[in-house]
């Protein structure tokens, strides 16, 4: 499965980086290809591409704040979570997904 995901925490730092870890690692452990956006303090790092959002089975958004150029994420298959639900439980985020996507 290709899994795409944006983090964005309220400060924007630490949160948003600990979910992006949690996702990327429990992805691999599982067996997929993984790209994480973040949206922080610094802005967006690591962007998800047209391409990415288009290929992608299904989008992560663990977010705790609204975040920027949503637009992009129009017409995909997509779960939004708490960020502290994807650093406390990603694998069993993704095994939900992939058990509704089976």
């Amino acid at each position: 499965m290709k899994i795409v995901a944006v983090t964005a925490c309220a400060t924007g730092v630490a949160h948003t980086f600990m979910a992006k870890r949690a996702i990327e690692d429990a992805a691999k452990k599982r067996g997929h290809e993984v790209k994480v956006e973040t949206q922080g303090a610094t802005g967006i790092e690591n962007g998800l591409t047209r391409k990415e959002l288009e290929e992608a089975d299904i989008l992560i958004l663990a977010t705790d704040i609204k975040l920027a150029r949503t637009e992009r994420f129009e017409n995909i298959k997509k779960v939004t979570i708490p960020v502290a639900t994807a650093i406390k439980n990603a694998n069993g985020v993704i095994k939900k997904i992939e058990e509704k996507l089976a």
